[in-house]
């Protein structure tokens, strides 16, 4: 388990710093990481790591591949780097990283643009939308250039560097006593 956290985190580490810098997780990363995944899972546990690292890789993988199906503005790295997490952390634990990836992207999201457009302002848009919406029966008239904040990169290789670390936090504990 331990073995299998180190990689993970240095894979992940490596997807964030790509994704922060240039916004791409690369096939470089993702693709030998399912593959070390796979490997490290059938080092720690044998037969039953590589049936946990598969199921962990296609549960995930799939899971993602809804999302990148539904939400264009999703990237194929993306599915890719969660697919890895998946094969790498096992079932449960790559499906709690991809959820803590989510609500981590989430929160850092929701931090910059209020950040950027401020609380106050971002409460009253909100409202008045939701006013909007209550009187014209949910058919919202779009307005040039109020959806201009929310057109931001949401960079999920460094939520999900985080998600390793907060899924893992025992192990990694274990590994600095």
């Amino acid at each position: 388990m331990i073995v299998s956290t180190l990689v993970m985190v240095i894979l992940t580490g490596v997807a964030a710093y790509t994704d922060a810098t240039r916004h791409k997780i690369y096939n470089w990363t993702s693709y030998p990481g399912i593959l070390a995944g796979f490997g490290v899972q059938a080092w720690e546990s044998g037969w039953p790591g590589v049936q946990e690292s598969v199921a962990g890789f296609l549960v995930c993988g799939v899971m993602m591949l809804v999302c990148f199906v539904f939400f264009p503005d999703m990237g194929g790295g993306d599915v890719k780097l969660i697919a890895m997490l998946g094969a790498g952390l096992g079932v449960w634990d790559g499906i709690l990283a991809m959820l803590w990836t989510f609500v981590i992207g989430f929160v850092a999201g929701l931090s910059y643009l209020i950040w950027k457009e401020g609380a106050w302002r971002l409460a009253q848009r909100t409202l008045a939308l939701i006013r909007e919406a209550i009187v014209m029966r949910g058919r919202v008239t779009r307005v040039e250039g109020e959806e201009s904040p929310l057109h931001r990169w949401l960079f999920l290789g460094p939520a999900a560097l985080a998600a390793v670390v907060v899924v893992r936090w025992g192990v990694l504990l274990r590994m600095v006593s």
